[in-house]
């Protein structure tokens, strides 16, 4: 269980297939505070650690995740947001995320306003839309609010801390993000959904 609260940027150092499933390496101030069997959020994706050496960590990727994330596009070089799992004695200063990616969206714009940015995301067709005005969203395990959302469309304001502390300074227009909708919307939509079949 995650909150969305990003700790710290960590960086790909090494990229392996084994069958259809990729070894990542990720180098990290936090990898020496890590223990294997740990779970940590990867851009929003639970991933479990299997090895660590020195500042960093190898977490591995099945199919099945790889084909419901943006984790396959990862190169070598490139920045992730980093969670570790949330302690039952802290704040939950985010909202309850699970670490279970439900679909990818493409950022159509991004606009800078005085004092914040807004990112506008369209959702990929094959997810059942569950966003509403003012509600949780967890972009790339970022917990987010909701500005506006309509019918596959949404976006959401950045703060310039939020910017700055995770991976969205490198977003560009057409970028492909990991969208966990919140766990509460999807139960009452699930029940919506089976009352009326």
């Amino acid at each position: 269980m995650f909150t969305g609260i990003i700790e710290s940027i960590g960086r790909v150092v090494d990229k392996q297939y084994q069958g259809e499933n990729i070894h990542f390496t990720i180098e990290s101030s936090v990898a020496s505070e890590l223990k294997i069997d740990q779970s940590v959020a990867h851009n929003g994706v639970c991933l479990t650690v299997v090895k660590i050496e020195g500042n960093t960590y190898v977490v591995t990727a099945i199919k099945e995740t790889l084909d419901k994330t943006n984790l396959d596009n990862l190169e070598i070089g490139d920045a992730v947001n980093l969670e570790r799992a949330m302690l039952a004695s802290a704040r939950l200063d985010g909202h309850i995320v699970q670490g279970h990616v439900d679909t990818t969206a493409k950022l159509d714009k991004i606009i800078d306003k005085e004092g914040s940015s807004e990112f506008y995301f369209k959702i990929s067709k094959n997810a059942e839309f569950s966003l509403v005005d003012k509600g949780s969203v967890c972009i790339d395990g970022v917990s987010l609010t909701v500005v506006k959302a309509n019918k596959r469309k949404f976006h959401v304001a950045i703060i310039p801390y939020t910017l700055e502390h995770t991976v969205f300074h490198l977003y560009q227009e057409g970028q492909i993000v990991n969208i966990e909708f919140d766990i509460i919307g999807k139960y009452v939509q699930r029940y919506f959904k089976a009352a009326i079949e």
